[in-house]
């Protein structure tokens, strides 16, 4: 099966195009350099000359506090583009693979989320999120998952900033009433392969096992790394941040789980294997 893989270089799409290219797959990786998701035009002529069985689209606008000014963008690359692509899938007949985010909900329910629970974003980030969700699934038998705080490789992600801030004199201030899944790219792939293998469709959670703050994560990923740093407990209102997030947007996977019979590592699990494999 060929398949279509967007936003390439990110840390999600890169670990597909790694596993991909270790396993012989056909594919073809397109990022920002090479295609603009943006252009509708431009991305149904590539995908009707590659006439790709399988579209990932692993591309997102996710810089959520700069979505609170750039609305238009956001939804450009977060709404419209999966729409475009989903065209392309119901043309081609293939299926389409989508990733949403943990900020579709608005952390009142104070429990894991499941597939049943009401979506309400708090900010235009996890409105135009929901809304590509929406327009993925205008695509036949599409397979969308909902993902949290994802690392992996690259530099637009928690853990890169966690140990460029680690580097600069003086305690580091780290939220401890934000709470949700640190979750691991090569977890995402592995997953993603097992339900689209069983042939899964609709909406799916998929972040890794667990749930902790961002200030439990930090001390993890510094003590795993040996650095010794200070770190104290702060509140998402003294960073005073343009977007409102979800002080609770944990989501469970049990649903996915269970499908497919298999098990997700739990958060600490992965954040301490994606240390080994990168230290």
């Amino acid at each position: 099966m060929r398949v279509f893989i967007t936003g390439s270089k990110g840390q999600l799409g890169g670990a597909f195009v790694n596993r991909f290219a270790g396993n012989g797959w056909d594919y073809a990786a397109f990022d920002i350099d090479t295609l603009d998701l943006t252009d509708a035009d431009a991305v149904m002529d590539a995908a009707m000359a590659y006439r790709p069985g399988l579209i990932i689209n692993c591309a997102a606008y996710n810089l959520v506090d700069k979505a609170e000014t750039e609305k238009e963008k956001a939804f450009a690359v977060n709404a419209e583009a999966p729409r475009t692509l989903a065209l392309a899938a119901r043309k081609l007949e293939a299926v389409l693979v989508h990733y949403s985010t943990d900020y579709v909900f608005d952390g009142a329910k104070a429990a894991p989320y499941t597939e049943g629970d009401k979506t309400n974003p708090l900010n235009i980030y996890g409105l135009s999120k929901l809304k590509g969700e929406e327009y993925a699934r205008q695509a036949d038998g599409s397979l969308i998952f909902r993902l949290s705080w994802v690392f992996g490789r690259g530099n637009q992600n928690f853990m890169h900033k966690l140990l460029e801030w680690a580097k600069k004199p003086g305690p580091l201030k780290i939220s401890s009433d934000e709470v949700s899944v640190p979750t691991y790219a090569g977890d995402v792939v592995t997953a993603t392969l097992e339900a689209l293998k069983a042939g899964l469709k609709g909406t799916w959670h998929l972040p890794n096992t667990g749930c902790c703050s961002r200030y439990d994560w930090a001390r993890l990923a510094l003590k795993e790394c040996g650095i010794e740093k200070e770190i104290l407990p702060a509140r998402m209102a003294d960073f005073n941040l343009a977007a409102r997030r979800p002080g609770y947007s944990a989501m469970s996977n049990e649903a996915l789980t269970r499908e497919l019979g298999i098990t997700i590592p739990h958060w600490e699990e992965a954040v301490i294997k994606f240390i080994k494999e990168t230290r």
